[in-house]
């Protein structure tokens, strides 16, 4: 849906951060969540924000194209902030893989890499990547990447209708994915083995910590002394890092505020419309019952 110019996701800048991490909007497909991530964007300002992949999916625009208006204002609002002074990362992922060929180059200003690493403000070191390059079935089994893409693309469409219908009822949102992610063993062990993974490869970087997205799965934990850093997605979970001015990491859940606001919204009394005071009979002049002249 286009952004409604009268919401909350309209506000001006409230927030001030030192970074910010986003990743997996997946502009060009039906279910990402671009009102709101414009709604994200105008709420802050930040001296760094990193794009981490699959910020343009390539893989859903090769099957067919779709592309909302609100998918042009999440570019331009990304082109005003690198005008405006904000230093603008984009690390591609595997969906938008077709922008590493463009590795060392900047496109209105925002740098295109490979990977990053960047400086907390308490000193602390984090190596920025998307993440695919440790999927192994993104490295040893891409048709099976290409056909789970599918089947999560179909799941999305099913939840959709099916939390309308929710919404139809008075419930709140409900994710059938994270559901069966959490359900399905295999699918937990994949997360897991993938968190694991990026944690072994930060220690032999000797570096502090990962930043990275590729999963849809927000998180920020320490995994055996690396710290853990997966900034989430912009399809179901609304979700970004941030880096507060003393170096603290933060993941900002932009869905609970916008429930939060939707809440408050309906919870606020309506103005009642004043109603003329009654009149008092008594207070009334008597009628006249002078008769007028008549002239003639």
């Amino acid at each position: 849906m286009p952004a409604d110019p009268t919401s909350p996701d309209n506000a001006d800048a409230t927030a001030r951060y030192r970074t910010v991490w986003i990743s997996d909007v997946h502009l060009g497909t039906s279910e990402c969540q671009a009102a709101h991530l414009i709604g994200f964007l105008r709420s802050f300002e930040c001296d760094h924000l990193f794009l981490v992949g699959d910020i343009i999916d390539g893989w859903q625009l090769r099957r067919g194209f779709y592309w909302h208006q609100t998918h042009n204002d999440v570019i331009q609002k990304l082109l005003r902030k690198a005008r405006k002074g904000t230093r603008v990362v984009y690390v591609p992922g595997n969906h938008d893989e077709a922008a590493r060929q463009f590795i060392g180059l900047a496109f209105g200003d925002i740098e295109i890499v490979d990977e990053a690493i960047h400086v907390l403000a308490d000193g602390r070191r984090l190596w920025v990547t998307h993440g695919d390059l440790y999927d192994g079935v993104i490295q040893c089994a891409k048709w099976l990447a290409y056909l789970g893409d599918s089947a999560y693309e179909f799941t999305l469409r099913l939840n959709r209708r099916f939390n309308s219908l929710r919404a139809q009822l008075g419930l709140p949102y409900w994710s059938l994915s994270k559901y069966l992610k959490h359900k399905v063993k295999r699918a937990v062990g994949f997360i897991t083995d993938f968190e694991h993974a990026l944690a072994v490869e930060t220690r032999r970087r000797g570096l502090d910590g990962v930043v990275c997205g590729h999963i849809h799965h927000a998180e920020l934990r320490e995994i055996d002394g690396i710290l853990y850093c997966n900034d989430g997605d912009w399809v179901e979970s609304l979700t970004a890092l941030v880096e507060h001015d003393d170096g603290r990491l933060e993941i900002i859940d932009w869905a609970a505020h916008v429930r939060s606001v939707a809440a408050a919204k309906r919870a606020k009394p309506v103005a009642a419309v004043p109603q003329p005071a009654p009149v008092n009979p008594a207070a009334l002049p008597a009628p006249s019952t002078a008769r007028t002249p008549l002239h003639g």
